[in-house]
C-alpha cells in the first residue's frame, strides 16, 4: 500500500514530536476512552493512590501504543515540510 493510501488516525503535530487531534471517528473514539477511564479512575486518588495511578499509567502507555500503531510516524517537525 502506498504511503499517500495509508488513513492515520492521529496525524502528527506540525511542531515537534507525537500526534494531534485526531482526524476520524476511530480516533476519537480512543480518545474518548482515553479520557473516560482516567476520569473514571479518579475517584481511586482519594483511598488508593497506587492504584490510580497504576491505572493511569497503563491507560496512557496503550493510548502511545495505539498513536504509535495507528498514527503518522513520528519524528521530529518544524513546521510544513
Amino acid at each position: 500500500m502506498a504511503e499517500l493510501d495509508k488513513h492515520y488516525w492521529f496525524p502528527a503535530k506540525r511542531y515537534g514530536w507525537g500526534w494531534g487531534a485526531p482526524t476520524c471517528w476511530q480516533g476519537w473514539v480512543v480518545m474518548g476512552g482515553y479520557l473516560a477511564v482516567v476520569l473514571g479512575a479518579t475517584p481511586l486518588a482519594e483511598r488508593h493512590m497506587v492504584a490510580y495511578l497504576a491505572t493511569t499509567f497503563v491507560a496512557t502507555a496503550l493510548l502511545i501504543a495505539i498513536c504509535w500503531r495507528k498514527g503518522e510516524p513520528p519524528r521530529w517537525r518544524w513546521g510544513r515540510d
